[in-house]
């Protein structure tokens, strides 16, 4: 199969691109990386970067859904900039894999993660 063209000189960028991207915090401390993106099917609106955080080589790792909206790109790092630092971003909402396959499945999650994210500017993406 063929590489696909490289959109990243527009605004644009593809999602197999955003997988990987570092994250950092808001004091420019690497935090993790977007593991994933979590898609509105019908909208089709980006609702979550789900953030990989902590962990040892896959064991004990947690995934944290970041609202799109908190998430800023940052040319000068190669990476998404949260405004929260390592320390915040540990008592925010997580899940395991297991947890995480129920994300889309009730407004709890989306009531806990935005309830969290509010204060750092999250808006909600459902509006």
């Amino acid at each position: 199969m063929s590489e696909l063209p490289n959109p990243e000189v527009s605004d644009l960028i593809f999602a197999s691109k955003v997988r990987h991207t570092p994250v950092f915090g808001q004091d420019g401390e690497r935090i993790g990386h977007v593991e994933d993106l979590a898609v509105e099917k019908k909208a089709g609106r980006v609702a979550y970067a789900i953030l990989s955080f902590g962990g040892f080589l896959g064991l004990g790792e947690r995934y944290h859904p970041l609202p799109w909206s908190v998430l800023t790109y940052d040319t000068q790092l190669g990476g998404y900039v949260v405004p929260l630092d390592k320390g915040q971003l540990k008592d925010a909402p997580s899940y395991d894999l297991a947890e995480l396959g129920d994300l889309g499945e009730g407004e709890r999650y989306r009531e806990a993660i935005f309830a969290y994210y509010g204060p750092f500017g999250a808006t909600p993406y459902w509006r």
